[in-house]
């Protein structure tokens, strides 16, 4: 893999820049720990590798800012990043998810240069990045490999779409499951690390709204929550009580990307 030459600064939520040196990523023959990239073919895996590296999500890292320009997109192995939608007077909720599942940047693949949205890390992880230059290139070359981004495109606009309906139609304990289960599917571990804050920004509501639903959620015995956290204790009974909220973008994600369900991986330091 291409190893970077020097280190790139990165800027948080709060405005601190901190410098943080990309590894490159080993080579290997089996897939990244990203499901897009395990969906494709050998040929493209072996055509985009060495573009990618391997670099840490922090929580509160901003991979994207609305009206700037998109630097690199980020194949996402473990952790989650929340895609916010940012008005003029900054009013702020989450249209959509990425996890291992997918990508950042889209705005790249679609072929614009500036992001509509704020990419914010709400769960700490690691990501393959690759320049916007680079992908550009790896697109330019395959077809197949740009077929396949442009059918997360659709997955991630059906995902946004289903957001809007929940916000327009679902009760809060309703979005709430839903979101939980989101959460779940891409941290892949029962205790969620999770803010009321960000439930709020999640939801579009105020925090009292939050703890009326978690508190409802926990009555059921669904789940358990404390001020930093929320376990999840019923799978099953989260997607029962979301009412139809779930299942639509994760089922279209299954019918026209697949894809092995890959498992984080552990680097060499």
């Amino acid at each position: 893999m291409k190893a970077p030459t020097q280190s790139s600064p990165t800027r948080m939520g709060d405005g601190v820049e901190i410098e943080s040196a990309p590894k490159p990523l080993v080579s290997r023959d089996d897939p990244a720990g990203n499901r897009l990239l395990a969906a494709l073919s050998p040929a493209d895996r072996a055509l985009v590798r060495p573009n990618l590296e391997f670099v840490p999500l922090e929580v509160r890292q901003i991979l994207e800012r609305p009206g700037e320009p998109i630097s690199h997109a980020h194949f996402v192995e473990s952790g989650l990043v929340s895609m916010i939608g940012v008005n003029q007077t900054n009013h702020r909720i989450e249209v959509g998810m990425v996890g291992y599942e997918g990508v950042t940047g889209l705005g790249v693949v679609l072929g614009a240069e500036r992001s509509t949205n704020e990419a914010l890390v709400q769960s700490s992880g690691t990501a393959l990045r690759i320049s916007t230059l680079a992908l550009r290139e790896v697109m330019a070359t395959s077809p197949t490999f740009t077929d396949t981004l442009l059918r997360y495109v659709h997955v991630f606009l059906v995902q946004a779409n289903h957001t809007a309906v929940a916000a327009g139609c679902g009760k809060i304990h309703e979005r709430l499951a839903r979101g939980l289960l989101m959460w779940h599917d891409r941290v892949r571990d029962d205790q969620l690390s999770v803010t009321h804050d960000f439930l709020a920004l999640l939801l579009g509501v105020q925090r009292p709204g939050v703890t009326v639903a978690l508190h409802e959620l926990e009555g059921e015995g669904l789940i358990r929550s404390t001020r930093n956290m929320v376990r999840i204790l019923d799978r099953s009974g989260l997607q029962r009580a979301a009412n139809g909220y779930y299942g639509g973008p994760e089922a279209a994600y299954d019918h026209l990307i697949g894809g092995a369900l890959v498992r984080p991986r552990s680097y060499p330091m």
